[in-house]
């Protein structure tokens, strides 16, 4: 099992920047992915952005050029940096990691773009 910690959500103005931070413990080493969905309220769940073992990334078409993904593989982190932000991007994010056919998720942070 892996368990995920996140951190970094936030009130931010339209047009600015926050960074999301994921921390991995656990069965780290069977980890082939992490990333990010969001959900806004009445929506479904969407990827925003994953990165897998070997660092190859993509991203959500809504996103691309804003966000950016990466790791630190030493500290077992997923790291989240979103620029430009707009009202849209408002939703809880959520970190997940994908091994063994398996899903394993965050708690969840919210994230508000609001002026």
């Amino acid at each position: 099992q892996v368990q995920l910690v996140e951190s970094g959500g936030g009130l931010v103005q339209p047009g600015g920047s926050l960074r999301l931070s994921c921390a991995a413990s656990g069965n780290i080493f069977s980890i082939y992915a992490m990333g990010w969905y969001r959900q806004a309220p009445e929506k479904q769940r969407e990827l925003v952005a994953g990165i897998t073992n070997i660092g190859s990334t993509n991203y959500a078409d809504s996103v691309k050029g804003r966000f950016t993904i990466s790791s630190d593989n030493a500290k077992n982190t997923v790291y989240l940096l979103m620029n430009g932000l707009k009202p849209e991007d408002t939703a809880v994010y959520y970190c997940y990691a994908y091994l063994a056919g398996d899903y394993y998720w965050g708690q969840g942070t919210q994230v508000t773009v609001s002026s």
